[in-house]
Order: C-alpha cells, then structure tokens, then sequence
C-alpha cells in the first residue's frame, strides 16, 4: 500500500509534523519551505498545483481563500489526492 504524502501549508502548525511523525515515522510529511516543496509565500493556487503534480495532500487551517482557490481548482479540471483543514482554529 502506498502511502499519503503530506503538504502543510503556513497555517498550519509545525507542531503537526512532529505529531503525525511520531505516530507514523513513515510518513512524508513537508512544510511549506522545506528544500524540494514550494516555497514559504507561494499563493494558494500554486500549491495546490504543486501538490497536484506532486502527489501530495495539502494540509491547511486557511478556511478564508483556500476553500475558494480549491474549487476554482477542481472546477478548471484540476484534481487533488485530498485536502484537510487542520482541527485547530
């Protein structure tokens, strides 16, 4: 079974990775910044292109413009592996 990759995006807490790491070593999990990833700052819409191409779920605690910029995503024919809002607000 593959396993999910994992975006976090500037909203979300680098707390989440050592958290998801600690009860999954395996996982992948990236920051928004880390070498290979977007860069801190990158718009949403490009993210959410990058984790498209990438494989990656994106990770997000953005409820503001992300829920938009994602279904202007879908609605260009775009598609996404998952997305999740973190539970934290």
């Amino acid at each position: 079974m593959k396993m999910l990759k994992y975006l976090l995006d500037e909203h979300v807490s680098p707390a989440y990775r050592k958290q998801l790491l600690r009860r999954e070593p395996g996982l992948t999990v990236n920051l928004i910044g880390d070498p290979g990833v977007p860069p801190r700052g990158t718009p949403d819409p490009d993210s959410l292109l990058w984790c498209e191409g990438s494989g990656f779920v994106i990770i997000t605690n953005n409820r503001h413009s992300m829920p938009r910029h994602l279904a202007d995503h879908l609605a260009g024919g775009g598609h996404s592996r998952g997305f999740s809002f973190s539970t934290r607000r």
